[in-house]
């Protein structure tokens, strides 16, 4: 496996940004364009998967992401519910409910997945190198 140096890298938040692009144009070409309160939460919880994602790989420690990742999973699910009310006004057909709530399951299992590999590695994060050690790698 590379070594992933920035958040942009991470499948997991290439997959959260693509779906978050697809729950906003929903937003935006849909009659849930008018629905304005419902319309800012729906883009406000679109970014947070993926916005979850992205702070927690730069609070440089493992504990930390592991924490934003489990946020991110938990608006993954958010998003998902979210998807069932806009199905349930008649915003959205059921042939696109199906395939966003699968993707969205899928993004939740690998989210999980990153989180359990998180789990078994010993690495701290680079915030807590000392570097003044003469262990540190530059």
């Amino acid at each position: 496996m590379a070594t992933i140096t920035k958040f942009e890298d991470l499948e997991i938040w290439q997959d959260a940004r693509r779906l978050s692009k697809e729950k906003i144009l929903i937003s935006k070409n849909t009659e849930l364009s008018k629905d304005y309160r419902f319309n800012a939460r729906i883009k406000d919880s679109s970014g947070s998967v993926m916005d979850n994602i992205a702070e927690g790989f730069e609070r440089n420690g493992n504990a930390e992401f592991r924490q934003f990742l489990s946020i991110a999973k938990g608006s993954a699910g958010e998003a998902r519910s979210q998807l069932y009310r806009v199905y349930d006004i008649d915003y959205i057909t059921e042939e696109q409910l199906k395939y966003l709530v699968i993707e969205y399951e899928k993004l939740s299992i690998k989210i999980h997945n990153f989180i359990t590999y998180l789990n078994k590695k010993d690495f701290r994060g680079t915030k807590f190198i000392d570097p003044q050690s003469p262990h540190t790698n530059p």
